[in-house]
């Protein structure tokens, strides 16, 4: 199976023309690099008999010419995605053993394409974090380099697809947590516009944040993952009902574009050499590609950060209120009254982060405190967005690093979460404007850790965005090519 990445090349492969092998090989060898790759720990559950089991289902239907879009793909989900009969956790404790009654209107979709899902990835508990050492199950690490983070929220997504421990994975992103992770690890990963894509069945952490995206090695199978799973639900009143476009066969557009960078962010204090010379390498094969790229200011970059830490604590709060111990998940055998379920269970069943998290948030909103942090964030966020707009009203994309270092050493980081949490200063300005963004890789470092390229669009351009990204792509792989 080795070259092959891409699910255009496994419909090839599995092609009653050109039968290179069956999909029953290819979910077994997926599994088998699972098994050899544990130490990784990409994945909480592998659904090995029931992938097996429907791999042979959907190898008849492509033998007999009924196949649905996605035939081939072995895609995991990251566990914050109900699955209906599955275990679902968000990677802590409070929700250990939690059977979900339903599936997420993604994973339905999912399963009507015929995709086949080999399991369950670790994350950040509930998703909060950036280094994915959060998580109940331990943290993910980096394939690249086993002392290394994997990023996160969606680290066990994003590894997953890096070691080839599946084609796909479908992570959620908050302020970054599909493309940080992506960038960590040399794949493609992709946030859609706010409401693009249901949240139904998505185990929240900050409501008007949260979007599913998908985490691939190329950018063709981020646009028919995004084609297939996009589009209005009656479960959830956020989703958009604008038309879902043919992503994947829109036509890759030739045309020179017009490219701002923030001039505060190749400036930024933080910023890694490395980091700052691949940005600055990808300006100059954009530019001599014929595409027009400038910097423009943007002086609200210090604000990102903390906006977005005080909306999203304070929506976390009331997300996670719900996990008391009286309703499902964890319960402390401590308990003797009701007052003692509710303290114990949530003292036991979460972390320090997101007990971190929820306390923040708890704090925000109360009274004398609410008008100072939370409300005034929420100002600070409507600039935000009006100034990225009116940006993006200017040019075609806003380009960033993705993140401002290669992936850190495990345990770096954890002692100072101000610290952590400054990882995710170039992917909180796309999720506090609600568009779309997408992490392209861009090389590795001379320890040969990947870097990431982020670019921005405009709200619902998702259609240019992916088109632009596949050239940019081209434009690097021919780069690398010329360079050896």
């Amino acid at each position: 199976m080795e070259g092959i990445s891409s699910l255009s090349d496994i419909q090839s492969a599995l092609s009653k023309q050109n039968q290179k092998f069956t999909l029953p090989v290819l979910v077994d060898y997926y599994l088998s690099r699972i098994s050899e790759k544990q130490e990784l720990n990409a994945f909480v559950e592998v659904f090995d008999h029931e992938a097996r089991n429907q791999a042979i289902l959907v190898q008849e239907k492509i033998d007999a010419g009924t196949a649905g879009k996605l035939a081939g793909m072995v895609i995991g989900i990251k566990d914050n995605i109900c699955y209906q009969d599955h275990q679902v956790s968000a990677s802590s404790r409070i929700l250990e053993n939690y059977v979900s009654p339903f599936s997420a209107t993604v994973v339905v979709r999912l399963l009507a394409e015929d995709a086949i899902i080999i399991g369950r990835l670790n994350c950040d508990e509930f998703a909060m974090g950036a280094s994915n050492e959060s998580s109940f199950y331990g943290p993910v690490k980096n394939n690249a380099d086993l002392s290394k983070v994997s990023g996160g929220s969606s680290g066990g997504s994003a590894v997953a697809v890096q070691a080839g421990l599946c084609l796909a994975a479908l992570g959620t992103d908050t302020g970054g947590s599909v493309r940080q992770p992506a960038a960590f690890c040399g794949v493609v990963g992709l946030k859609p516009t706010y409401g693009r894509v249901s949240r139904h069945g998505i185990i929240s952490y900050a409501s008007s944040f949260d979007q599913v995206g998908p985490i691939t090695n190329c950018v063709e199978d981020a646009a028919i993952l995004l084609e297939i799973i996009s589009g209005p639900d009656e479960y959830d009143s956020t989703a958009s009902s604008k038309p879902v476009p043919y992503y994947s066969s829109e036509n890759n557009s030739h045309k020179n574009l017009k490219i701002a960078y923030l001039s505060e962010a190749l400036h930024s204090a933080g910023l890694d050499p490395e980091v700052k010379q691949a940005f600055e390498k990808s300006i100059a094969i954009l530019k001599d590609a014929g595409h027009v790229v400038e910097p423009v200011s943007f002086e609200l970059l210090e604000y990102v950060v903390p906006t977005y830490y005080i909306l999203t604590m304070a929506e976390a709060s009331s997300n996670l209120a719900r996990y008391d111990g009286v309703h499902y998940g964890y319960r402390s055998n401590r308990s003797t009254d009701l007052e003692s379920t509710y303290k114990t269970s949530r003292s036991e069943g979460f972390g320090p982060e997101v007990k971190r998290r929820i306390i923040l948030g708890t704090f925000v909103l109360s009274a004398g405190y609410y008008d100072a942090y939370y409300a005034k964030a929420q100002k600070v966020r409507r600039l935000i967005r009006d100034k990225t707009n009116d940006i993006l009203n200017k040019y075609d994309f806003i380009m960033l690093p993705t993140a401002p270092t290669p992936a850190f050493t495990i345990g770096e980081k954890s002692d100072d979460p101000v610290v952590n949490y400054l990882a995710d200063i170039f992917t909180v300005q796309a999720s506090l404007a609600g568009i779309p963004a997408i992490s392209l890789p861009a090389g590795n470092n001379k320890n040969g850790l990947p870097l990431g390229i982020q670019f921005l669009g405009k709200r619902f351009g998702e259609t240019e965005l992916l088109n632009f990204s596949k050239t940019y792509c081209k434009l690097i792989d021919s780069d690398r090519i010329d360079s050896n």
